[in-house]
């Protein structure tokens, strides 16, 4: 797996990621029901009857008799004012939809960023595992080496058990190593969300570039306000809430609606054929409906307020979301200086240590030194080995 396969497989199948992308497909099917509002509706009606009656409407007198009425009719209304809730909803939808876009691609980010954490990690161990390695094979040539020296009595038996000490120990550190590359390939088969039984390998790439170039902070901060769907979708609440507000005052104004139907019948009470009394009872209607609020119990101010709440609400997270994610920029704008400048010195510090345990090596080997003063050069050089690892992945991730 290279680390743009994770993430391009992440982005398709992870979980929260589909699920936010549900919402947007929910909230797009709200939006067209909203426009569809606009539009007239049509029924049809069929009612058939049949009636018993003891008593003759024509005479009033008893007599059984049954009679059949079938009714038939098409009617449709639209409204043509409502204060501009239709069409503020109409925009409050399209928002929503906008907004729920932008959870996707925060979502999407974060699964990014946690991706790209756990894939620089195994690179970590693994390049960790190859020193390591090598300290180890070193330790066991210099092992191999004082055992030769102690038979032949150039050494004590204290600098036998030193070397053996530091061996184990380089082990121990390699077995370490190795133990964070399995967690680390867990970790992020985990945010694959990949079967238990899989076994996951990644590209090692051929370089990892440590050292980039820096933006400055306003510049970075000012990108990230103008760019981070965080940010967007808080600005689109703040737009959904005074959308809010107009449709709450609707609720005051007046309502005009038109209306219109077709309709006729049969029954075998009346005179004439079906296609006649359908002829004759045939009928028109078109008319309009203004309705105007009046008292409403308070559920319309009640609204109204409410919304206007929802706006200092949603203009309050704005600005917390914004202070929170200039907070975050300027960290992390901080830690990358940081982790450049650890990196730089880690370089100048490898490369010291480096040449002090090659000379300690080659001397330990002319037994020019004793083996405590040898270990040390040598744990010193794994130490800056282990920093300057440590120090170029910190670089890269930040």
């Amino acid at each position: 797996w290279t680390i743009q396969q994770c993430i391009d497989y992440a982005k398709e199948n992870n979980i929260q990621v589909n699920t936010l992308r549900l919402t947007t497909a929910s909230d797009q099917q709200d939006l067209l029901l909203s426009k569809a509002a606009k539009d007239p509706n049509l029924s049809g009606t069929f009612s058939p009857s049949l009636t018993n009656s003891n008593i003759n409407s024509l005479t009033g007198g008893v007599q059984a008799q049954s009679s059949v009425l079938n009714s038939y009719s098409v009617g449709s209304s639209v409204v043509l004012y409502n204060g501009g809730y239709l069409n503020n909803d109409i925009k409050q939808k399209n928002l929503l939809v906008q907004s729920s876009q932008f959870d996707v691609q925060a979502e999407e980010n974060s699964i990014i960023l946690q991706i790209t954490q756990a894939y620089l990690s195994i690179l970590l161990a693994k390049e960790n595992i190859i020193y390591l390695q090598d300290v180890a094979s070193t330790s066991q040539a210099q092992l191999d080496q004082g055992q030769i020296q102690y038979k032949a009595g150039s050494i004590a038996k204290v600098s036998m058990v030193q070397l053996e000490a530091q061996l184990a120990t380089d082990k121990y550190n390699l077995v370490a190593a190795q133990n964070a590359e399995r967690q680390n390939s867990l970790t992020l088969k985990q945010l694959l969300q990949l079967p238990s039984g899989y076994s996951i390998n990644i590209v090692q790439p051929d370089t990892v570039i440590a050292l980039t170039a820096v933006s400055s902070l306003d510049s970075a901060q000012n990108t990230a306000l103008q760019q981070r769907p965080e940010v967007k979708s808080s600005q689109i609440a703040t737009q959904v809430a005074q959308l809010d507000l107009l449709k709450a005052r609707a609720g005051s104004k007046p309502t005009l609606t038109a209306s219109g139907s077709l309709a006729t019948g049969y029954s075998d009470v009346q005179t004439g054929n079906y296609i006649k009394q359908s002829d004759n009872n045939f009928y028109q209607r078109i008319g309009l409906t203004l309705s105007i609020p009046i008292f409403n119990n308070r559920v319309v101010k009640t609204n109204i307020e409410k919304s206007k709440i929802e706006i200092q609400q949603a203009t309050l997270n704005l600005t917390n979301t914004t202070t929170i994610l200039s907070q975050e920029v300027e960290q992390a704008y901080i830690n990358v200086l940081s982790a450049q400048s650890q990196y730089e010195a880690s370089v100048v510090q490898l490369d010291a240590n480096k040449e002090n345990y090659r000379i300690a090596s080659e001397q330990l080997r002319l037994g020019a030194i004793t083996t405590v003063v040898y270990l040390l050069q040598k744990n010193l050089y794994v130490q800056a080995l282990q920093e300057y690892i440590q120090a170029k992945y910190n670089a890269v991730l930040t």
